[in-house]
């Protein structure tokens, strides 16, 4: 006699962490701070090179999009690519700035 199947096997998922910081934690690291307010594209540039990019990278359009999106799957952050764009779009300093702190705290 058969029996029915009650239940499906479930897949494997691994633990999905937060961000160390939050997005307007900015004074959390006055230097870092700075370098997002005063000189934002040298920061972006430092950020792609601690996540062995070409430095380069974000000079191009979109970049700093699939950075953050990287950075998430890289250390299994909770979120969207939807919450990445939104962040970038209305506060892109203190985004870069969060993505330069979270760089730091996984050397």
């Amino acid at each position: 006699m058969s029996h029915p199947i009650s239940s499906q096997p479930q897949g494997y998922v691994s633990a999905q962490s937060q961000w160390n910081s939050e997005v307007m934690d900015c004074f959390q690291d006055m230097g870092i701070c700075l370098c997002g307010t005063f000189l934002p594209l040298c920061l972006a540039c430092r950020v792609a090179q601690d996540m062995d990019e070409c430095t380069c990278l974000p000079l191009l359009p979109g970049s700093v999009l699939a950075m953050r999106t990287g950075m998430r799957e890289r250390y299994r952050i909770q979120g969207t690519i939807c919450d990445d764009f939104v962040c970038l779009c209305f506060c892109p300093h203190c985004t870069l700035c969060q993505m330069a702190r979270e760089m730091k705290m996984h050397k």
